[in-house]
This record gives C-alpha cells, sequence and structure tokens, in this order.
C-alpha cells in the first residue's frame, strides 16, 4: 500500500547566539503527519522506513516562503537582570544557568487537518473504517544536516485497541539526536555549544497531543478537546555509544523490545455529525458521519544539569559573563515572528511555516521585508 506524506511544516529560526561562528546558521523544525490513502485498522500497513528520511529531507527542498498572515514582536528574557540583583553571586549564577540549561517550545497546526478517516460513515461517529492517520514525526536540519528526526506510527500489535476501547499507541521507529548541535545551553552569552565538562544528564523529551473538534447527533459542539497524549523521554549521557558524527541513532527492529517506549495513548478522532437528503433514496433523510478534523500539537524540551567541575569553577565563568553584559550587541531585545500557511497543489499538502528570529535574518531567508 502506497503511503503518502502529509507534511506540516514549522520553521523556527534562532540567532540568539552573537558569535560570528553560528550567527548565519539555520535552524529549522518540520511537523509531519503521516496519512495513508487507504488505511484500514485491520491491514498491515508498510511503514517504508527505509525512504522515509530521505522523502522528508527531499521535500524540504520544495518548501518556500510566502503568504504572509501575521508579524509579531515578543521579547527575549536575557541574564541582564540577574547581573543586577542585589544577592550572593554564585547564587546569582546557579540560578542563570539552570536556565540556560532548558530550552522548551511548541510546534503545532495552524488549521484543523481534515480527513482523520479516508470517507465519511453512516455507521456512527466512532466508526474505524478507512482510517487515514498513521502515525506522527518530526524533522531538525542545520545547514541541511540531520540534527533531530523522530518518526512514530501507529502500534501495529496494538492495533485491536481501536476496536476495543476506540484507542491507539504509537511506536518510535527511527530516532536521529545530534546532542552536540542541540539548543542548549540556552543563551545569549555561552556559544561554545553543549560540553559534557560543564553539562551533565542531558534528556529529550517530546509531548504529542491529539486535539479535535466534531459536532455530535444531539446536536453539540465538542470545540478543542484533546482527544490523547504521548510522551517520549530519551536520555543522553557521556558513556552512550555515538556514530562517527556524534549522532545517536536508533531504528526499531520487529521482534526486539523497543529501546525507547512511547508512552501514552489517545481515543480516535469522532466524526462529526450532518444530516442528508439521499437523492437515490426518495430523498429520505438519513444520518452521516463526517472524515473528522484534528490538530496536532508538539512540545519539544531539552535540559541538562551542571556538573561538578563546571560548579566548581563558577568564579571564572562569572567574570566572563558580567564582561561580556557590556558589550551593546549581547543584548537582543527584539526578535520577529511571522507565520505562514499556503496548499501545496505538487506535494498535496498543507505547509504551515513558523519563522522566529531577528528582522535581517528573515528577511534574507524568505525575501521578506518585516513591518
Amino acid at each position: 500500500m502506497k503511503t503518502q506524506l502529509l507534511i506540516l511544516c514549522s520553521f523556527m529560526l534562532f540567532c540568539a547566539n552573537m558569535s560570528a561562528q553560528n550567527k548565519d546558521k539555520v535552524s529549522r523544525y518540520e511537523v509531519f503527519i503521516y496519512c495513508n490513502a487507504e488505511q484500514d485498522v485491520s491491514i498491515d500497513n508498510d511503514r517504508g522506513r527505509g525512504n522515509l528520511l530521505g522523502a522528508v529531507l527531499s521535500g524540504v527542498q520544495t518548501i518556500s516562503g510566502g503568504y504572509v498572515n501575521s508579524v509579531l514582536d515578543y521579547s527575549v528574557n536575557t541574564i541582564a537582570s540577574l547581573l543586577t540583583k542585589n544577592a550572593n553571586n554564585k547564587l546569582k549564577w546557579e540560578e542563570i544557568v539552570k536556565a540556560e540549561n532548558v530550552y522548551q517550545d511548541t510546534l503545532t497546526t495552524v488549521e484543523p487537518i481534515n480527513d482523520f478517516y479516508e470517507e465519511p460513515s453512516k455507521a456512527g461517529p466512532m466508526d474505524p473504517a478507512d482510517m487515514k492517520f498513521n502515525g506522527i514525526g518530526c524533522l531538525r536540519t542545520i545547514d541541511g544536516d540531520t540534527v533531530f528526526y523522530i518518526s512514530c506510527h501507529i502500534n501495529k500489535s496494538r492495533i485491536n485497541r481501536i476496536n476495543n476501547h476506540s484507542k491507539f499507541e504509537l511506536s518510535l521507529d527511527t530516532l536521529v539526536i545530534a546532542p552536540f548541535q542541540c539548543n542548549l545551553p540556552n543563551s545569549s552569552y555561552d556559544t561554545t555549544g553543549l560540553s559534557f565538562e560543564r553539562q551533565q544528564n542531558l534528556q529529550f523529551f517530546i509531548e504529542m497531543r491529539l486535539i479535535s473538534s466534531w459536532m455530535t447527533a444531539q446536536p453539540m459542539l465538542q470545540k478543542d478537546q484533546t482527544l490523547g497524549c504521548f510522551t517520549i523521554s530519551i536520555p543522553i549521557n557521556q558513556t552512550d555509544s555515538l556514530d562517527s558524527q556524534k549522532k545517536l541513532r536508533y531504528v526499531r527492529k520487529e521482534g526486539v523490545p523497543e529501546k525507547y517506549r512511547v508512552d501514552g495513548e489517545s481515543f480516535v478522532v469522532p466524526r462529526s455529525y450532518m444530516g442528508y437528503r439521499d437523492k437515490d433514496n426518495d430523498y429520505n433523510y438519513e444520518d452521516i458521519w463526517g472524515t473528522g478534523e484534528y490538530k496536532i500539537e508538539l512540545l519539544l524540551k531539552e535540559s541538562c544539569d551542571i556538573s561538578k567541575n563546571f560548579r566548581d569553577n563558577w568564579k571564572s565563568d562569572w567574570k566572563r559573563r558580567q564582561k561580556a553584559a557590556k558589550n551593546k550587541n549581547f543584548i537582543q531585545s527584539l526578535l520577529k515572528e511571522v507565520t505562514t500557511q499556503k496548499w501545496d497543489t505538487i506535494g498535496k499538502q498543507w505547509i504551515i511555516t513558523t519563522l522566529k528570529g531577528p528582522a535581517d535574518m528573515i528577511k534574507t531567508e524568505l525575501g521578506y521585508q518585516p513591518q
């Protein structure tokens, strides 16, 4: 069975680091939803692991900006206020570093996605026939290099839960993480990147939520209801085995216990009710339930602890921070956010793009002049 890939893209541009080394690097996040054209819960669908990442990477090249919907200003927290507080310097230093050791962002669809199922149903709102939805994934690249990739599909070994409980579970199929290119430390000051000499107990946390709205037969509107939540925690330490490119790679194999478990579950999307006149049956009034509408929300979080060595040598780091804070270019107080959405007629997919970064970076990347 041929699998179609519906990609909902969210570009995130960050250049909080002020060094020349990182200033021009572009970080892209792309959220995608796998859809099968003729999915049925009883069919053993081919995940196509071998070609999936290549297909996603190829799709990146076709994405372009345009159709700007909004431009928003927002403030970015810096360490400047902490530097002026009347408190013990070591306590201030620890508070700053702890804040820098956490990075969090949320990627979400702007508009609901239609057709959780392939066709409407006369059987009822929870009829699982022709279910199209087959999984969720996320890709992050920096200058075209994959630094984070996760691919999850419906857990076929637990497919009976759909018929028994109206719920489904996910399994992690593929994972790629480049820990030394993560977003930590989340700092305008520290431009050296992650180091296990200074950070330890690195943790990647992913939360995926399925949200839906539908109309019941009463009729009653159910608006933005969370149907389920999936979470994955991936710890990485200095002793973990990385490849020659300093990346953690994992591909789930059939018959082998899962190394990383996807916790949680979700109800299937309820079909929305609609009555209609059947012209082929003397225009008798009949009930029908639609193809299901839903949204996906992903929370991405990176965190780590302060190493003992870094804490013991806090004074030298504190002095460098005070010196850096005197640089007028150190504090970046204003960024731009641009959100776009358009339909790709060639790829048959919605593309939702969010750019975050300094105004000149957005202008360079999209050829767009922020207002």
